[in-house]
């Protein structure tokens, strides 16, 4: 039987698809992702299906609503009873690897995957449990405020910059490593962190950009409460930015958002020279993205398009070279992949439970897609909320809706900066009636409102537990036994360099 394409995902964090030139933004230069464009597909109206990393990351792993397996914010434990993509691609003979960022919150840090080769940038407890009996209270000791915006600037190196070097040469080496040791098929997740604030990047990346070119948000602040609230929750009311301070913030945007590109060019290459690029699917896409100051925010949090929409990218074997308008979102990344393993014949296992994505196999071969089709589901039940917030996007219309606020339905073909919220229009009274009704069927909110409160309150003793006495940390730590690597006494470092040296010397 033939073997299934390799699938390699890069993903960013906090990349918006508006602030990239691969989505047309005029001054960003994204040339990898472009290229991998040109050769594929690139998904338009991408979404992901909770705007914050950890839920995001946890609704992509498992194609569940976050809502059905408690992943509600950025401390809610990830079960480890959940199946992955990793679990079922290694079902199918995948093998799968990790490197670089998934916040995975408990003491499972791999979720399926075989091996992991970095750590985590980000704690894996539940210091960062929001409080919805609270909600104006704002945790000072983690939580986002406008320093990032403030302090925007290049720098020669940041934490942030230390790990995703660390998550691309691990890759790289990995992707070598197999192609040495004929490994195939594999499933690899290159995750950087990346253009998230701080917006700092490395000065050769910041100076790819005038600071005077920069365009300025397009939207200011908006009087919706949900606004109001994540305005107040990132401290934007007592923490004012000038127009430079927003400029340059967008700046350094803009030249991470290079940076990150260049890692996808590293990961390309790396499989081109490795002479597995034929034979693999490559997907970049990010777990939410960034207001960027529109609307007077910053960050994530909110389902306006700048916070939950993501690039969605894919090329490979049999991939068309298109743009598809159809509404999708990153839980559909797992049925995909199921497909593409089941593209040479082997057998997919039944999933362990419904899966809320569909497979997007089909558009990626060819199929018509139908702007005026498609649907896309998220939630948010995270911090600077207090009951769970909902999001509909089908075709053109996307519904936001939260019982403590106004109903929100925007027209995103004819409005793309949300400007008109038609909600009290009358023309789309029964519009906005059957999206009502849609929600009140899809969920029970006074249930998934107790339960978020009660995940919330269960976990702040378990953490304010585990700080006293002995630290025993769920963080990773990759497991590494230097007295195996390189050359060592008891190795012929002839033979060392013939098996670590790709393409292998050919003796005549």
């Amino acid at each position: 039987m033939p073997t299934p394409p390799n699938i390699v995902l890069i993903m960013a964090d906090q990349l918006a698809p508006h602030f990239t030139g691969t989505y047309g933004h005029p001054l960003v230069k994204t040339p990898h992702m472009d290229a991998l464009a040109e050769t594929g597909t690139r998904f338009d109206a991408a979404y992901c299906n909770s705007p914050l990393c950890a839920p995001s990351r946890a609704s992509f792993m498992t194609g569940q609503l976050v809502s059905k397996i408690g992943a509600y914010d950025n401390a809610a434990e990830f079960g480890a009873s959940i199946p992955t993509f990793a679990h079922y691609l290694r079902m199918m003979g995948y093998r799968t690897c990790l490197s670089g960022k998934m916040h995975f919150v408990g003491p499972d840090q791999l979720h399926g995957f075989e091996e992991r080769l970095t750590t985590d940038v980000y704690p894996s407890d539940h210091a960062w449990t929001p409080d919805w009996e609270h909600p104006h209270d704002r945790i000072d000791k983690w939580y986002h405020n406008m320093e990032s915006v403030q302090e925007a600037g290049p720098a020669a190196t940041s934490f942030q910059i230390e790990f995703d070097e660390e998550t691309t040469f691990a890759a790289r080496r990995r992707i070598f490593e197999y192609a040495m040791s004929g490994t195939a098929p594999f499933a690899m997740v290159v995750s950087l962190i990346h253009p998230h604030d701080p917006y700092v990047p490395r000065p050769e990346f910041w100076d790819l950009y005038d600071n005077s070119e920069i365009d300025m948000p397009e939207t200011g602040l908006t009087d919706d409460p949900h606004t109001r609230r994540v305005h107040h929750g990132i401290a934007a009311d007592i923490q004012p930015v000038t127009d430079q301070q927003i400029r340059n913030a967008r700046h350094g945007y803009y030249a991470n958002t290079s940076y990150f590109d260049s890692k996808v060019g590293e990961v390309v290459k790396a499989l081109k020279e490795s002479g597995q690029y034929d034979n693999t699917i490559i997907i970049v896409t990010s777990d939410h993205g960034d207001m960027l100051g529109e609307r007077g925010l910053w960050y994530k949090m909110s389902f306006f398009e700048h916070s939950a929409r993501v690039p969605m990218i894919v090329s490979g074997p049999g991939v068309q070279a298109r743009a598809v308008g159809e509404p999708v979102s990153l839980m559909d990344l797992l049925p995909t992949f199921l497909d593409i393993a089941a593209s040479e014949g082997a057998d997919t296992p039944p999933p362990a439970m419904p899966l809320d994505g569909r497979s997007l196999w089909p558009l990626l071969k060819g199929a018509v897609d139908n702007p005026d089709g498609g649907e896309v589901l998220g939630e948010y039940c995270a911090e600077c909320a207090s009951h769970p917030i909902f999001m509909i996007r089908r075709g053109p219309w996307k519904y936001i809706h939260c019982q403590v606020d106004p109903p929100q339905l925007f027209n995103i073909s004819d409005d793309p900066m949300e400007r008109d919220n038609l909600a009290d229009d009358p023309a789309q009274g029964r519009r906005v009636a059957e999206f009502q009704a849609e929600i009140a069927e899809r969920w029970n909110e006074s249930d998934l409102y107790s339960r978020v409160l009660a995940s919330q309150s269960q976990r702040r003793p378990v953490y304010q537990a585990m700080e006293i006495g002995k630290l025993v940390s769920w963080d990773y730590n990759p497991p590494r036994d230097a007295s195996q690597e390189y050359v060592r006494n008891h190795m012929d470092w002839t033979v060392a360099a013939e098996k670590t040296r790709f393409p292998p010397f050919q003796k005549k």
